[in-house]
């Protein structure tokens, strides 16, 4: 670097976005402090890990960035630089190779978080990074200055770039406790409160159904959701019903117009494809097959090839009457209404929503009201869908404020 003394950075947070910052200083020449409050980082990395490390998406790049909904303009840039194939690039460097799954989702080969991070950090800390546990930031002192306090003395920091990467307001027993945001807001940065993502939502299901059902699958089921601006959202997969009401992929795909319904009007009415293969019309042709002494269990089960969860969920969210008129019966298979009331808890939610104001943070996602101070990673305001797009806009956020913080570096 042209300036004499070696630049110092410090990162608070050891998540993805953190280590990624980090990495990126480190290789500019930068002395790298990086500061978690566990006892180890990447915690939630980890978690993910139990699930086979979903890294990324292999779905065309248009389609990618649209996930991110209204933030896409504000992440394109950084996604952009450092995209689902650059990633995969980046994890072989590391040497674990990825394949992608049938449904476009790229795993590592062995599907575990663990070797991955094991190696990461080997090389960082081989380039000089220092990574320090049970350290907890606790603010800034009258000077500006970082105030963090380890698990022995109290630190006061002020280096020449400092990175946040504290992450978002789920899974606090892995180090998200989101409750950063307290002291962002008393210090005048504008925040968006916690709101959950990709989570499950509440119904009151009858101690019976819940005994026999409780944790089945749905397979290949819709669920769809018109928002409040009109929009209409559906994704297909597999559901799950659970104890406290429905969960899986197809769900938290479209958690966010249901959550927001239900912030706005108390509840949302989500619609139930049972059988997105077949339409109204095919499902009428072959229940006009059916035997006339053939009783509706029968015809739901053979005509309309309703059995084990989906034909309970069938039952328990139709009444007798609609039951009763089996020219209707098709309708309710496509479109199958449930009304929702309430989100899981904010903690058991996958990801949030919420966070660090981009009207806050310039384009290289620096505090305008803090120069040299950047925010990466979940703790920005931003959401989307699980699938790899969370892990790979948490990487190349990292990645874009570590190369940004160098460059600024570089120019004194």
């Amino acid at each position: 670097m042209p300036h004499s003394a070696q630049a110092s950075a410090v990162v608070i947070g050891g998540g993805p976005a953190g280590l990624m910052a980090a990495e990126q200083l480190s290789a500019a020449g930068c002395a790298v402090a990086v500061y978690d409050s566990m006892p180890t980082v990447g915690r939630k990395f980890l978690r993910a890990g139990i699930g086979g490390l979903n890294l990324t998406h292999n779905e065309e790049w248009p389609n990618f960035i649209a996930r991110f909904g209204d933030r896409a303009p504000l992440l394109q840039p950084c996604l952009d630089a450092f995209n689902a194939e650059s990633l995969r690039a980046w994890t072989a460097d590391l040497g674990v190779e990825t394949f992608v799954g049938s449904s476009g989702r790229v795993f590592p080969v062995e599907k575990k978080a663990a070797p991955l991070l094991r190696r990461w950090l080997q090389r960082l800390r081989a380039s000089g990074v220092r990574i320090h546990h049970r350290h907890h930031w606790r603010g800034w002192g009258a000077d500006g200055e970082i105030l963090i306090q380890g698990p022995e003395q109290s630190l006061s920091l002020k280096p020449d770039v400092m990175v946040f990467a504290l992450g978002g307001g789920s899974w606090s027993a892995l180090g998200s406790t989101g409750k950063w945001l307290e002291l962002f807001a008393q210090r005048g940065i504008q925040c968006a409160g916690w709101r959950p993502s990709n989570c499950g939502f509440e119904y009151p299901w009858r101690p019976d159904f819940i005994a026999e059902h409780s944790g089945a699958p749905l397979k290949t089921v819709a669920i769809s959701v018109t928002d409040c601006h009109g929009q209409l959202w559906r994704q297909q997969g597999d559901a799950v019903i659970s104890a406290y009401g429905i969960e899986g992929g197809p769900v938290y795909g479209v958690s966010a117009p249901i959550r927001d319904e239900i912030a706005e009007r108390g509840q949302c009415t989500v619609y139930w494809d049972l059988d997105p293969d077949r339409s109204v019309e095919k499902l009428q042709q072959a229940i006009a097959k059916r035997r006339p002494k053939d009783s509706l269990a029968n015809v739901l089960r053979k005509q309309c090839g309703l059995s084990g969860s989906k034909l309970a969920l069938f039952k328990t969210l139709t009444s007798k009457a609609q039951m009763a008129n089996i020219d209707a019966i098709p309708a309710l298979i496509k479109a199958l209404p449930q009304t929702l009331c309430s989100t899981r808890s904010l903690d058991e939610a996958i990801s949030t929503a919420g966070g660090v104001c981009f009207s806050e943070l310039d384009e290289n996602f620096m505090l305008k009201k803090l120069p040299g101070t950047y925010c990466v990673g979940e703790m920005l305001d931003w959401e989307a869908p699980t699938g790899g797009y969370l892990l790979t806009a948490c990487f190349a956020s990292g990645r874009w404020v570590g190369r940004a913080a160098s460059k600024r570096l570089s120019a004194y």
